[in-house]
């Protein structure tokens, strides 16, 4: 994961797979906030693949930033990771835009929840 400063905002870029190892990537981002940072854009036109503890460790990067105040936007989604939230959120239809919809609250509680659901039903069949 690469990360740019700019003034107040802060650019993050992930590349790759975003999954069960990514939350200490992830951690780092805000870790190096020094509180005068209020903006972090996201950008994952360059991740490959995401799986339902990626979609977690993302959900609560986003939580937790919010929390100290900073806007979070992300950009650049793929098509696997949209298919994936449109899955778990239970959205139909090829091509839906549930990128457009990450940064509404009531959607992503919605699928932190589902994520939840699915990943612990995963680990019952295992």
């Amino acid at each position: 994961m690469g990360v740019q400063r700019c003034g107040s905002s802060v650019l993050a870029a992930v590349s790759g797979d975003l999954d069960e190892g990514a939350d200490s990537e992830l951690q780092e981002v805000l870790d190096g906030f020094n509180g005068y940072e209020r903006d972090l854009m996201i950008d994952v036109h360059a991740m490959r693949s995401m799986d339902v503890d990626g979609l977690l460790h993302l959900l609560e990067l986003h939580r937790r930033a919010e929390l100290r105040g900073v806007r979070v936007l992300v950009v650049g989604w793929q098509p696997q990771p949209q298919q994936l939230m449109a899955q778990v959120a239970g959205i139909r239809g090829p091509g839906t835009a549930t990128g457009d919809r990450f940064a509404l609250p009531g959607f992503r509680r919605l699928i932190e929840e589902r994520a939840h659901r699915a990943r612990n039903l995963a680990a019952d069949l295992d």
